[in-house]
């Protein structure tokens, strides 16, 4: 088999396994209904069950950071996968709320294993920006298609997390062409090193968390404002939200046709902000109109920002480590929306949640859209220097100027 179907093949696995460990995150607002209505649970104890379920995932995530030179990725994909069946599966087929709760809580680190493999292996691609887009392509597809489909297959809490358990099991195949051992044994000639742009990092994990807080705490009641605030029936609503994935695949796919041209900076810092005026219009929507206006528009920008946060982390240490620490913040963030969301719209109403919201979006723009002129001032100074060195060194190697070989990064 030449290099080029292995590395085709491993992107296919990639994106399957991103798909599956990101696709709890985009079912949220019908997971989060469908427990409240299914179970008899009120709206902000089925926000917390969510939330629940998403800290499960960041908790994976965060684990697997710090020992992902250790780890095998195909032996992580299956594990993961395994756990998003069983879990989510079992959840499915209880009406229990104690063993829910501990099935959600499986899947949900089931599908951060699966989510921490799949951004790791993207961060170690030649292009992550383009690989982190197939990503959210294929997630935003396959999320837009379910929510067509999900209210004509009956009520209560099963169908969506069966959905979810189902897609593990349909991608545990493809992780065959996943590599069987730890990165570390395979690139024996090389050092992990200290982990670089520490103070960068940082302020990229602490601000992509409180990025997908602000926009989950919303994500995870908007099926709520439609029905109760915006007076639409659920058909309606998934609609919507099947229209609002269907633009961000138009968006996702904008964002993968330009690029770099633009550099990250521009789209992190203008996109954030245009988020945040789509969560204000959100959150007072009284309407269709209004209520489909912002749905859309949000969702066609939101993956195009996450794809180049994604690739700005993964330019920040391409062995991934900042990949998945970042990928892990955003989980935590995520995990924390619903239970935010739940308990601000009980306590100020919609509209004071989406002002709140607005103004943290606001907040972090500035010093996310600092990191990724930062990090492009420093990779720009690092590939003139590794260039240099090509150019004088007999047998160029990662150790000598700090760069994965063209091997390593395919």
């Amino acid at each position: 088999m030449s290099s080029r179907t292995r590395r085709s093949g491993a992107l296919v696995a990639l994106v399957a396994l991103f798909t599956a460990g990101y696709l709890a995150p985009y079912l949220l607002p019908t997971v989060v209904g469908r427990l409240s209505a299914g179970l008899g649970l009120t709206p902000t104890r089925a926000g917390l069950v969510g939330s629940v379920l998403l800290l499960g995932s960041s908790t994976a995530g965060f684990t697997l950071a710090a020992r992902g030179e250790r780890i095998a990725p195909r032996r992580a994909a299956r594990a993961g996968l395994l756990a998003m069946a069983v879990g989510y599966g079992s959840a499915a087929a209880t009406g229990l709320v104690p063993l829910v709760v501990a099935g959600a809580v499986l899947g949900g680190l089931g599908s951060g294993t699966a989510t921490a493999v799949a951004v790791a292996g993207i961060a170690g691609r030649r292009d992550p920006h383009r690989a982190s887009t197939l990503g959210l392509l294929s997630v935003s597809a396959t999320a837009g298609a379910l929510y067509l489909a999900l209210p004509h297959v009956g009520g209560g809490h099963t169908p969506p997390l069966l959905a979810i358990a189902c897609a593990a099991v349909l991608v545990w195949p493809v992780t065959s062409r996943l590599p069987a051992l730890p990165r570390g044994v395979r690139e024996t000639t090389a050092a992990s090193g200290p982990l670089p742009h520490r103070r960068s990092g940082a302020v990229l994990a602490g601000g992509i968390l409180c990025w997908s807080l602000a926009q989950n705490a919303l994500w995870g009641v908007s099926g709520r404002i439609g029905l109760t605030q915006a007076g639409l029936s659920e058909v309606t609503v998934g609609a919507v939200f099947a229209a609002a994935l269907g633009a961000g695949l138009a968006g996702v796919t904008a964002a993968g046709a330009l690029g770099p041209r633009l550099g990250r900076a521009v789209p992190i810092g203008a996109g954030t902000v245009t988020i945040a005026g789509c969560v204000l219009l959100s959150s007072t929507a009284r309407d269709l109109a209004t209520f489909a206006t912002g749905e859309i528009l949000w969702n066609a920008v939101y993956p195009v920002v996450l794809s180049y946060l994604l690739g700005l982390a993964a330019s920040l240490d391409p062995r991934g480590r900042w990949a998945v620490t970042v990928g892990a913040a955003s989980s935590l963030g995520v995990a924390c929306g619903p239970a935010a969301g739940s308990l601000l719209s009980a306590g100020a109403g919609y509209p004071a949640m989406g002002l709140t919201l607005c103004t943290l979006l606001l907040l972090v723009a500035a010093p996310m859209t600092a990191v990724a002129r930062h990090a492009h001032t420093s990779t720009a100074g690092l590939t003139v220097t590794a260039v240099r060195v090509r150019s004088s060194a007999r047998r160029p190697t990662r150790s000598s100027f700090g760069l994965a070989r063209p091997s390593d990064r395919g």
